[in-house]
């Protein structure tokens, strides 16, 4: 049988701020991180290909680079944007995004604006037409999980991905002196079997060095809680960049012995790829 491939599920590429495509804002990394940048940091350390999140701190709703990024490197990444609920016409949006070569799903972010309701008519109208065109709604809600499981719940056949193990992440150090503190209501979120959990960015969570050896409890409590069908490792690169390299982000999850085989190619790839209907091409 063929090796499952690694695939990552959450990188970021962007261009450096000029006029013809200005940053809204910024994100934790270097001035600029190509397609070349991103797909040669892969190649190094044997990643086949990754999910790429076009980067709402700097562009928010526009995934023109991430377009172009993809355009010239098919085979590698799979494309997620964020959508605004606040647009009358969001689920005409998502249905538009689906068609789109390379999309593998959309995604919603909980920050910079009041906390919506359970019952907000466009979160509602985004989960209806991630069921409508099976596409997976990706969610980032530092703070707000049992939100999202009412969300989950008046939505059990969408597809619903929790980002960044649910839980709040640095962008710089120190790492906060409890950065599970929050890991309850993750676990709480496995009860809904629409929602799965990506692992991304979980190593700076980590309050000691490579290899992160502190990691393992808690993640261990939501690989048993999820299963690893429902999980799925990533890096979130380039936003973990001040505290970790590439390799570090990788290698963590396959040099550790808490894994069994079977476990690691599902978490690291396996398990995103059943998902998203979606697995890279190299060559």
């Amino acid at each position: 049988m063929a090796a499952i491939p690694t695939i990552d599920s959450q990188v970021h590429t962007y261009e450096r701020d000029r006029p013809e495509r200005p940053w809204v804002g910024s994100l934790q990394g270097p001035s600029e991180v190509t397609g070349d940048n991103m797909v040669a940091a892969m190649d190094a350390v044997g990643v086949d290909g990754a999910l790429l999140v076009s980067p709402w701190s700097m562009y928010r709703f526009d995934a023109s680079y991430a377009l172009e990024v993809y355009a010239s490197h098919p085979g590698r990444f799979g494309l997620i944007k964020p959508f605004d609920p606040r647009v009358a016409g969001v689920a005409d949006e998502i249905a538009e995004w689906s068609a789109t070569p390379g999309v593998v799903g959309a995604r919603i972010m909980f920050m910079g604006q009041a906390t919506p309701d359970a019952d907000d008519p466009g979160l509602n109208r985004i989960f209806a037409a991630g069921a409508q065109y099976r596409l997976p709604i990706n969610v980032l809600c530092w703070g707000r999980l049992p939100l999202l499981g009412e969300l989950a719940r008046r939505n059990p056949e969408t597809q619903i991905v929790l980002d960044h193990v649910g839980l709040r992440q640095p962008f710089e150090p120190p790492v906060p002196p409890d950065p599970f503190s929050d890991l309850a209501n993750v676990i709480d979120l496995a009860q809904c079997d629409n929602v799965a959990i990506k692992i991304s960015g979980a190593c700076t969570l980590s309050r000691e060095p490579f290899p992160y050896q502190d990691l393992w409890e808690p993640l261990g409590q939501i690989f048993e809680a999820f299963g690893f069908d429902r999980c799925m490792w990533g890096t979130d690169w380039t936003r973990a960049v001040g505290l970790l390299t590439y390799k570090e982000g990788v290698e963590a999850f396959r040099v550790t012995d808490q894994l069994s085989d079977s476990e690691r190619s599902a978490l690291m790839g396996g398990s995103l790829a059943r998902i998203y209907t979606w697995s890279p091409t190299v060559g």
